[in-house]
């Protein structure tokens, strides 16, 4: 046996687990294995053996070598399995920064997808006490490579680890069962306390409770103070709680009808696990949106909240630009590295700029293509909400942000839900918080919020709007006729064009009973939709020796100019509505409302006079 070594080496040599190492010894996977003593032992000479499944996926650029390439980790949110068996973006030296500062309980609020699950598995992995050597997962990483300051807390807490992220009930009932499901399992992961000779015997009949889903509502809010009491008591050292997107289910309760319960529950089952918790060493808590308003964090004073605006932890949550570039070396595809800026990046964490990572992932997935890979992920309800309860002036910097410009507006990060309707203003802070805007600057509030520049991040984030813009205003701007006009615009269909315009505005004004400001805004903002990059659509600006009510600016040369001009005869019906749309035709050659087109170069202008009452219209061209 003097050459052989036991797969617990093995293991730590080829960065895999003990496990998989046993595995592959008794399927005949490493020649020479042999078992003695209940032990695997291979040679110690012998490779590492292939991974043996089919790698899809990699993008091999002109030139590039068809050398194997590990594979995308596509859905993976497992540390152990993501840092060894995939392609990993080392984010380990977090725990190093976390251990500097060292907070009681320290919340991430970050968009979706943008790797928190897979850092509290890092986390889980990198603190837990295991009979395992969980140190073979960290051993190649930056954390190692910080010093034996920061080794030294490797493997040596118990951990309480759950997640939230899939309570997403229709009911305050089905919600209560599903958190009962996940605090089980966590507790029978813990089951060895049942055995212990140190817990008492009332935390182990209520430990019963839990992982059998008999306790109730109420009891359930004592899980994290009792768990991390038994923890403490057995192991002897506080544990570790950790939290996966704490926020799902408030969400879940504001847009379903219970969110008073919901909220109550998690402010009692959080105080009792994170609040003056003697039993507790520290607690990492990721979610979407801070909520502290709504008192779910109520007087837990050792909170510390990092959010987008924040510097500290900028650079954990998504891809920097030196981990794309690496990323796209690596796959031999440096040369679109471009490409992928223009689609994923854009984000501002702090000071340091973001890629979405799960859209950068998928487009290496697909060869390459570009694509709103975010928007399959959910169903941008925000969005939808936002667009909703949508006034005049939420039409209007929506019209701005789609033509590329930035805006100007408060930003909370302690924004609760119920405040999007009676507070109009927390839409961007919401919308921020969530990933559908970036800050281009920002500065603190006195109060503790932020002024900030906001402005799209890019191009994926702009085909959501324009979807879920076109969506809503289905009544207003017929899907159909976005595919028809640009196909109108591309074959330089002029008669088409002409047809098709007529039709849209015919549409649009009867759609609204009383059509007024929200037909203007309605309109303009479909229109910025559909047509993307072709168009700058803008409305009741300066030009000639007046102010036009809508432009469409064309950014090809080609394209036509199109300039619209609207009446309303009111409710008066004494008023001749073709006369009044004759009336707007020429306010629009008599004010000269086609000089800026002109001095831009723009040779071909279609004109459209509009007049309406109600559902009625009449339009002239010209």
């Amino acid at each position: 046996m003097a050459d052989m070594i036991r797969a617990k080496e093995a293991a730590q040599r080829w960065g895999l687990t003990e496990r998989r190492i046993t595995g592959m010894c008794r399927n005949g996977k490493i020649t020479g294995a042999v078992k003695k003593g209940g032990l695997w032992y291979v040679p110690g000479d012998a490779k590492r053996p292939a991974d043996g499944r089919i790698r899809t996926g990699a993008y091999l650029g002109k030139g590039t070598a068809t050398k194997k390439k590990r594979p995308l980790p596509i859905g993976i949110s497992d540390y152990r399995v993501a840092s060894t068996q995939y392609y990993y973006v080392d984010k380990t030296l977090l725990i190093r920064d976390f251990l500097d500062e060292r907070p009681m309980v320290s919340l991430f609020t970050r968009p979706r997808r943008f790797g928190k699950t897979l850092t509290m598995s890092m986390l889980k992995t990198f603190f837990e006490v295991s009979d395992e050597d969980t140190s073979v997962y960290f051993r190649d990483k930056a954390i190692w490579k910080a010093g034996k300051t920061y080794r030294s807390y490797q493997g040596k807490y118990p951990v309480i680890s759950v997640t939230f992220k899939d309570i997403k009930c229709e009911s305050w009932e089905k919600t209560v069962e599903k958190l009962a499901e996940v605090l089980g399992n966590e507790y029978a992961r813990h089951a060895i306390l049942l055995g212990s000779d140190r817990c008492h015997a009332v935390d182990k009949a209520y430990f019963r409770q839990v992982m059998e889903r008999t306790a109730s509502a109420s009891q359930l809010t004592s899980a994290f103070l009792t768990l991390t009491k038994m923890l403490h008591e057995h192991y002897q050292v506080s544990p570790v709680i950790i939290i996966d997107e704490y926020d799902t289910p408030i969400q879940q309760g504001h847009t379903n009808g219970f969110y008073d319960q919901v909220i109550l529950f998690m402010r009692n089952l959080f105080s009792g696990g994170l609040k003056d918790n003697i039993h507790l060493s520290f607690a990492f808590m990721t979610g979407i949106l801070r909520v502290a308003k709504e008192s779910v964090f109520s007087g837990l004073n050792n909170l510390v909240v990092n959010s987008i605006l924040d510097d500290k932890y900028s650079a954990y949550f998504g891809f920097t630009p030196e981990e794309v570039r690496a990323m796209a070396a690596y796959y031999g595809a440096s040369d679109r590295y471009g490409e992928i800026c223009d689609w994923y990046d854009g984000y501002q964490f702090g000071q340091t700029e973001i890629f979405n990572p799960w859209s950068v992932i998928y487009y290496f997935r697909n060869d390459c293509r570009p694509d709103a890979y975010w928007l399959s992920t959910s169903d941008n309800s925000i969005v939808r909400v936002v667009l909703s309860e949508a006034g005049a002036t939420i039409y209007e910097q929506l019209q701005a942000l789609l033509q590329g410009d930035a805006i100007l507006s408060y930003i909370d990060t302690g924004v609760i839900y119920p405040e999007i309707k009676s507070n109009p203003s927390t839409i961007y802070s919401f919308l921020l918080m969530t990933g559908y805007l970036k800050v281009v600057a920002s500065s603190r509030a006195y109060d503790g919020g932020s002024m900030c520049r906001l402005a799209l991040p890019n191009r994926e984030i702009a085909f959501v709007y324009r979807k879920e813009i076109l969506d809503l205003l289905t009544g207003i701007v017929p899907k159909s006729f976005s595919v028809s006009i640009q196909e109108a615009l591309f074959s330089g269909n002029d008669a088409a064009l002409n047809q098709l315009m007529r039709g849209l505005l015919l549409q649009s004004v009867s759609y609204f009973d009383t059509a007024g400001e929200s037909f203007y805004q309605g309109l303009v903002l479909g229109l910025c939709a559909m047509m993307d990059s072709r168009y700058v659509v803008q409305s009741n600006r300066e030009s000639g020796e007046g102010r036009y009510d809508i432009q469409m600016m064309p950014t090809v040369k080609t394209f036509p100019g199109i300039l619209i001009e609207l009446k309303s005869a009111g409710k008066e019906k004494n008023i001749d509505l073709k006369a009044l749309a004759q009336s707007a035709l020429s306010q629009i050659t008599g004010k000269q409302y086609e000089a800026e087109m002109a001095s831009l170069g723009v040779t071909t202008i279609y004109r459209y006079g509009v007049a309406f009452r109600g559902k009625e219209v009449e339009i002239v061209t010209g």
